[in-house]
């Protein structure tokens, strides 16, 4: 059974409607008893990182995701949900991440528009010489809707970039942990793909 982490997030009924979609049961949970019974998680995430860590402190499911994360559960954060497994963010300096992994998220500078918004492709990278579960049959440069204005940095797990004026994290894979800063379900079929992809590991 996967466990939808609810803190609020605003695409929360699209992710159980990708997961209805391809036939996965579910359930949503919001409080730390629930999540220490979970056997799979994801945790959806739209909007300010601030927001997100902040309701994951009221709810007082922080360190109950953190304690399953290293557990060995498989988890799976979207967007907003894989920036919060980084230390901080540029978006609200005072506020600390799960830090599952050092680094500070940061807004695009440049040239271009931001938010990066709309459909970009990704390239896979190898981490410690293993192709990507989550990018299986997914073909070499799938593409894949984003919408964001922070990004994680490039780290030894990532298993697949994109470029928008700099190059980060489209992908990050290391043992029971997988985030994707693109939205799988605003992504179509391959989008649909890319979370199955999750329900039907074995980590």
């Amino acid at each position: 059974m996967i466990t939808i982490l609810d803190y609020g997030a605003g695409n929360l009924q699209s992710v159980k409607n990708t997961l209805a979609a391809i036939g996965v049961e579910y359930e949503q949970v919001r409080d730390a008893n629930s999540l220490r019974r979970a056997t799979k998680i994801i945790l959806p995430g739209v909007g300010h990182f601030g927001q997100i860590m902040r309701a994951l402190d009221t709810l007082g499911v922080r360190e109950a995701l953190i304690e399953r994360i290293g557990a060995g559960v498989p988890f799976l954060g979207i967007c907003l949900g894989l920036q919060a497994l980084f230390t901080s963010s540029e978006e609200a300096p005072g506020e600390r991440g799960l830090g599952v992994y050092p680094g500070t998220v940061r807004r695009f500078v440049g040239p271009q528009r931001i938010p990066h918004m709309g459909w970009d492709e990704i390239e896979r990278r190898f981490v410690k010489g293993r192709a990507s579960r989550l990018l299986q049959d997914a073909g070499d440069k799938p593409y894949l809707y984003f919408a964001h204005s922070y990004y994680c940095p490039v780290v030894e797990e990532t298993a697949a970039t994109c470029e928008y004026m700099v190059p980060y994290t489209a992908v990050l894979e290391h043992e029971n942990v997988c985030g994707v800063q693109f939205h799988p379900e605003k992504s179509g079929a391959m989008g649909q793909r890319i979370v199955r992809n999750f329900v039907e590991a074995e980590f």
